[in-house]
């Protein structure tokens, strides 16, 4: 009996941190206005006024939700470049991103970061089968331009 309740309880402890990973806690600082036109790790242009953010692991091209823990505000940025490097800080965020967080004064915030996917669909629902019609396409030799006297056979003579 001992050994179920044991079980039980690390059962119950083992699914409790798959929902806290969705959802990662720290600091976050923001670039530079130095860097504004540098190139960012992915090869594009930095843009001050963009919703960018750099992260160390998280691929490119990830869209995240940040929120300021401090006053509760949010923004969605993509990730874009590589750092921050100072290990104190999880996230360096654009100037436009780090504005609408309100942390361009103190210069830092803590936030709260969560992986933003707007396509993603929790669950499908059961759909009658339905009959998807056969198109037939075929290519038609019409002329959307009138044709030019010069190119015309008929006149030619």
């Amino acid at each position: 009996m001992k050994a179920l309740h044991t079980l039980l309880c690390l059962l119950c402890l083992c699914t409790l941190p798959a929902k806290a990973q969705h959802l990662i806690k720290g600091k976050a600082s923001y670039y530079s206005d130095v860097l504004h036109g540098r190139k960012m790790s992915n090869g594009e242009i930095y843009h001050k006024d963009s919703l960018t953010c750099a992260h160390l692991k998280l691929p490119f091209g990830t869209m995240l939700k940040v929120r300021n823990v401090l006053n509760n505000k949010e923004v969605i940025v993509e990730v874009t470049d590589r750092g921050p490097y100072a290990k104190r800080y999880i996230l360096d965020l654009s100037r436009a991103a780090a504005d609408r967080l309100g942390i361009l004064r103190k210069g830092f915030a803590p936030v709260e970061i969560s992986i933003y996917a707007p396509n993603k669909v929790p669950f499908r629902m059961k759909e009658p089968e339905v009959q998807i019609p056969e198109l037939d396409l075929q290519y038609q030799i019409l002329s959307i331009y009138p044709e030019p006297l010069w190119q015309q056979a008929d006149s030619i003579e």
